[in-house]
Order: structure tokens, then sequence, then C-alpha cells
């Protein structure tokens, strides 16, 4: 008897204040369902209405292990292709079929990649602090935990917090996240040669500069950090100005990371055809699930580009376990950023919510030990939802304030 699709639908959840978005597609086979992250977390509803409006009476009857032709039909079926809304609810799907194709196997998602190249996944986490002296403990507190990858900022992206005017700024200018670049720059390159000095060089440092600041001045930090030796710097600049990647290629030698924002192949084809980059960091339910990651990891490894998918808390559990699973069998795997979804014993300063909550929505999530994450080898993706506790933690549909960046000016800054 085939495997058919009887109904697709959202489950919305905020266990740790940040709303998730899980997609379950249930078939007509008793028990045997999947999982999968859609999450867009700000704007969640969009994501719902595509999966329970268009993608739930397209795909029920279909056959469930035909993946890859539905992932095809969900693509086109809206005519216009591409987008974070619709890839997110297809990323839903995608990955819940994958789950339901584990379940059939009896199989964790990795051996139906072709098995492991690595036991574990080397992750990098998130260092911040007031000051130098703050970072450096925290820094040293995750060294403690057998982290070697530390991507540092100080204070946030740089900028101040929301509703703070400069003084300098315009008479009338309106609220904002408010950046000054050339302060940033200065103060960054004087943290990174810090934490040199305190800490040494047995260390991998990460920077994000989140697209803030103009591409000339990239170019002027990268040239500036070269001495600090950081493994890589990330997404230097704005997916609308991926051609000056050439001129900071050719200015410096610093690892450059890229691609948190794309939604597209045509956004990275290019540059890593041309060896612009060296590690592509795609949200992958951002590309549309692991149906397009699994062909971009493949595509990179042809070009000696390494992954670190991005990784952050706004995404579930599910999403998390699927990078997991594409890690361990990727052999041009570079290194993976994990955020906030570590057992209780794990917190220090930098988490935020409350452990026992996401554990309770989302059993089964992927092992931390000593720096590296293991998945937990149970079919499918290996993580499972709570309905009864996700539902204590619904979703808030809020106006997103720290995107609304701006210059010292008052004009807008992308985030």
């Amino acid at each position: 008897m085939s495997v058919k699709i009887t109904k697709v639908r959202c489950i919305c959840t905020a266990p740790e204040g940040i709303n998730l978005l899980v997609v379950r597609v249930d078939t007509n086979q008793p028990g045997l369902y999947g999982l999968g992250c859609g999450t867009f977390a700000y704007r969640h509803l969009a994501v719902k209405t595509v999966v329970e409006e268009y993608l739930d009476p397209l795909l029920r009857g279909r056959e469930a292990d035909r993946i890859e032709e539905l992932w095809q039909l969900m693509h086109q079926n809206g005519y216009w292709r591409n987008g974070p809304v619709v890839n997110n609810a297809i990323s839903g799907v995608d990955m819940a079929l994958w789950d339901i194709k584990g379940k059939m196997a009896h199989m964790p998602l990795y051996q139906l990649f072709g098995g492991k190249c690595r036991e574990g996944v080397p992750v990098y986490r998130h260092a911040d602090g007031r000051d130098l002296d703050e970072l450096c403990e925290n820094i040293q507190r995750y060294q403690e935990m057998g982290i070697t990858h530390i991507r540092c900022q100080c204070g946030g992206y740089g900028g101040e917090s929301y509703g703070t005017v400069p003084e300098t700024a315009p008479a009338g200018v309106l609220p904002g996240v408010y950046l000054d670049e050339h302060e940033y720059l200065h103060k960054t390159v004087g943290l990174f040669t810090g934490i040199r000095e305190k800490l040494g060089y047995d260390i991998q440092l990460v920077h994000d500069v989140h697209e803030r600041v103009s591409p000339a001045t990239v170019i002027r930090l990268a040239r500036e950090l070269e001495p600090c030796e950081l493994f890589f710097l990330e997404d230097p600049v704005p997916i609308e100005q991926l051609s000056w990647l050439r001129r900071l290629r050719q200015q410096s030698g610093i690892p450059i990371a890229e691609g948190e924002l794309f939604n597209n192949p045509h956004e990275w084809k290019q540059i890593i055809a041309e060896g612009l980059i060296d590690y592509i960091r795609v949200h992958i339910s951002q590309i549309g699930g692991i149906t397009p990651a699994r062909k971009l990891q493949i595509f990179a490894e042809q070009y000696g580009v390494k992954t670190a998918w991005h990784g952050p808390g706004d995404m579930s559990p599910l999403a998390h376990a699927a990078n997991i699973h594409i890690d361990l069998a990727a052999l041009n795997f570079g290194v993976q950023e994990w955020s906030d979804i570590e057992p209780p014993n794990f917190v220090i300063q930098e988490l935020k919510g409350p452990r026992g909550a996401l554990l309770d929505v989302f059993p089964g999530l992927p092992k931390f030990e000593k720096g590296y994450v293991y998945a937990n080898d149970k079919p499918g993706l290996g993580v499972d939802l709570n309905e009864e506790e996700a539902a204590k933690y619904p979703c808030e549909n809020t106006v997103t304030t720290w995107t609304q960046t701006r210059k010292r000016d008052g004009s807008l800054q992308t985030p």
C-alpha cells in the first residue's frame, strides 16, 4: 500500500518567546507522520496561511515518498518562485517528507544522505559582553564547555538599543537601532586585538558584520582584522551588493562566509563558482528545506566551498536537527552555528529562555557534548513535537523592532 498524504497543517509555538512554526504532514499509514520547520519568526502567520490554505489542498492524496516531485510542484504551483514566505512553507513540508522517508526506512536521515563523514559536528557559539573583559570571561566559559570556535560581538551588532537616538542625529528622526560604521570599525578592530592579547591564538574567532556597514568600510575592516586571524568574517556585504565580494577578495585574505539571507540559487551560484567565498551559510528553511540544501552542499563541494549553515535561535529544533544530519554526511562541512538549545546545565549568560520549556515541546534534541553535537539516531530527523506542551506557549504577532536599523542621519540601513 502506498503512503499518501492525508493532511498538512501548522503548529505555531514560542517556548522561548521566539515564534517557531512546525509543519506536520499526516499519512494514511497509522502513526506515520513527519515534522518539519517552516519558521519565519517575523511573518509566521503568512507562512501558516500558505501551508494550510494552499499547500494542504495541493498535496492531499499525493504519494509522500516522491519528495523531489512534490518539492518542484510546490515551488512552481504559485507561478512566482522564491521568497522567504513561500520557501519557508515549502521547507516545512519538505523536512516533514524527509522525516517520513527516514521513518519508513527505519534510519536517521544522515544514513539516507550516504552515511557519516564524521562522528560529531563541531559548533560555534555566540559570545557577547559590555566590554572586552566581560566578553573574554564569556569566551572562557565556552572554552570550558569544549567550544573551540566562538563568534564575538560587543553590544550586539554594533548599534544602540532600539529607541535610542544619538545626540548628533538630525531633529525629528524616527526611533530605531542607530549605527555609526566608523565607530564600529575602530571598536571591532580594537576588540579582536584585545581578545588575542588576552586569550592568545588557540581559539578560532568569528565575527558577524550582519551586512550593516558599507562595502568600502568592510574592505578596510577585513584588512585591519587580518593580524587577528579570524576563522571567517560573516555576511560582510548585503545580498544586493554581492559584486563587492570580488574587491574584498582582491584586497584581503580573510576567509569569508556569506548567505544568511539567500533565497534563490542565482544568489549563490556565481560567488561559489568564482571562489569569492569560503563558507556558505544559508538558512536552510529560507531556501526551501533539506532538498535544496543538499543540492547546494554538493554544488559547493565541487568548488572547495565549505558549509556553515545558519543556526540561530529563531529556528526550531527540527531545523537544527536537519542541519546536523546534513553536516554529518557532508564532505565539505566547515562548522555549524549552534544557538540556545542546550539542556539546562549548559546555561550561561548568553542564554535567555527557559531551557526546560524547549525540551518539553521538542523531545529528542540532538545532543551537545564537549564542543560537538551528535544526532540521536532515531529514524528521520529524530525530533518530535508535544502539541499539548506547544499550546502553552502561543506566538505573538507584534511589530519587529530590531530590524529597524538606521544610520546616524536617520536613514534606514539593512539590518
